[in-house]
């Protein structure tokens, strides 16, 4: 990577750090404050829910306008989010204002990273892609890492409000570190494509013709048809979205349920909770730096990360002791960015790169959309049963889900060389 690029992932580390610091910090504060799973698990619902829905708006978004501007745009609302949050709870009081403003930043991060998934081929477009997802994917895992730890230490010294200062400081930082990489670089994004040109034009000729202004009207439906369109019949994508839906029933389940697990089942401090994320983020950059140096296939990537991160489901689930769990967790996430760069590097090869932001918008969703579905799963049902074989179940899931589809796959992939010998 060249010298003029490392405000870039700079940019890209600092978001991680300030998003991260949110992710650890909502969960862990309202488990504390409730002492109760279930609403661990619904805050984490309603903090992870629009910023999927959200993902095919923004997506055709950074079809039509500059995703730099779009990317630029997210980090400063960030802060702003971030600043109204703390006035809003000095105002009114209530930890509802924590979850809104989390949020918020989340449905302001899912613009950053469909800009930042449509400007990384145009940046870099002349290295290979599974390497540049690898950096990328380190530059969020150094956030990851000191993002618990520090959370971890600002809780310790001030109050959760404090916490969410400094992070809408970051977000700041972040958006000047992307600026400092514009003007060292000099980044132009390509021009919009011809399609999107001609569209617009003939929906500006077409102001004063009833006809034509309904036609302009569908033409606001007509990304996310576009989109539809594409996942439902370009070859693979649908396999590509089941599986990576699959793999964030457990990823999902994680996240709501870890701060739960760590500091109420297994009565661990938060300390021992800030450390088992970070060394889960530490694991995780080991494993993207034998990808970016190893070159291996992203077939082989996926079908490991796969594996691994559905066994690590079912030991964290069905383990009775903190270390057993730590295992399970430490192998969850420890893989889970090796199997987002397998999913990236595929995405890359199947969409027209003209429909890329719309269409990326859309699979994000459907990818993700298990996710907040997970925690809610743990707050309807974590009063009823234990957490752990709920992990276990949604991670067994998985693994069926996996094998549905891979299986499918291959009877496709043999009736269709079939149907050309004849």
């Amino acid at each position: 990577m060249r010298v003029n690029h490392q405000a870039f992932f700079c940019s890209l580390f600092i978001a991680r750090l300030a998003d991260q610091i949110l992710l650890f910090l909502v969960p862990l504060v309202v488990f504390q404050t409730t002492r109760q799973v279930s609403w661990s698990g619904l805050a984490f619902f309603i903090e992870t829910l629009p910023r999927y829905l959200v993902f095919p708006f923004f997506g055709a978004l950074c079809d039509r306008f500059p995703p730099l501007r779009l990317m630029r745009l997210s980090q400063a609302v960030r802060a702003l989010a971030c600043f109204g949050g703390i006035a809003a709870y000095a105002l009114f009081g209530g930890i509802g204002w924590l979850i809104a403003l989390s949020a918020a930043c989340g449905v302001l991060t899912s613009q950053g990273l469909v800009a930042r998934e449509v400007m990384l081929p145009q940046i870099f477009s002349t290295q290979q892609i599974q390497k540049v997802l690898a950096y990328s994917q380190l530059a969020d895992q150094l956030g990851f890492v000191l993002g618990p730890m520090l959370a971890a230490l600002m809780l310790g010294m001030w109050r959760w409000e404090s916490v969410v200062a400094v992070t809408g400081v970051l977000f700041l930082f972040a958006d000047a570190s992307l600026f400092v990489w514009q003007r060292l670089s000099g980044f132009r994004a390509p021009a919009p494509s011809s399609a999107h040109a001609s569209a617009h034009a003939s929906a500006h000729a077409s102001a004063h013709s009833s006809a034509q202004s309904l036609a302009a009207a569908a033409h606001w439906t007509m990304p996310l048809r576009i989109a539809l369109n594409h996942v439902w019949t370009l070859p693979g994508l649908k396999k590509v979205i089941m599986l990576a839906a699959a793999e964030n029933l457990v990823i999902g389940v994680t996240l709501a349920t870890s701060a739960a697990m760590v500091t109420g089942l297994h009565a661990q401090s938060n300390r021992y909770y800030a450390g088992l994320q970070t060394a889960g983020a530490i694991a995780t950059v080991l494993v993207l730096l034998t990808v970016a140096r190893a070159g291996w296939p992203a077939r082989v990537l996926g079908l490991v990360a796969f594996v691994t991160i559905c066994a690590g489901g079912v030991i964290a689930g069905a383990s009775a002791s903190p270390w057993g769990y730590a295992l399970g967790f430490l192998l969850i996430v420890g893989f889970d960015k090796m199997f987002n760069v397998y999913i990236r590097s595929a995405r890359l090869q199947i969409i027209p790169p003209e429909d890329y932001g719309k269409t990326i918008g859309v699979a994000i969703l459907l990818n993700n959309l298990t996710q907040p579905l997970a925690g809610l799963l743990v707050g309807v049902f974590s009063a009823r049963t234990q957490t752990g074989p709920l992990i276990v179940a949604l991670s067994l899931t998985m693994g069926g889900i996996g094998a549905v589809v891979s299986i499918g796959s291959a009877l496709l992939r043999r009736k269709r060389a079939w149907a050309l010998e004849d």
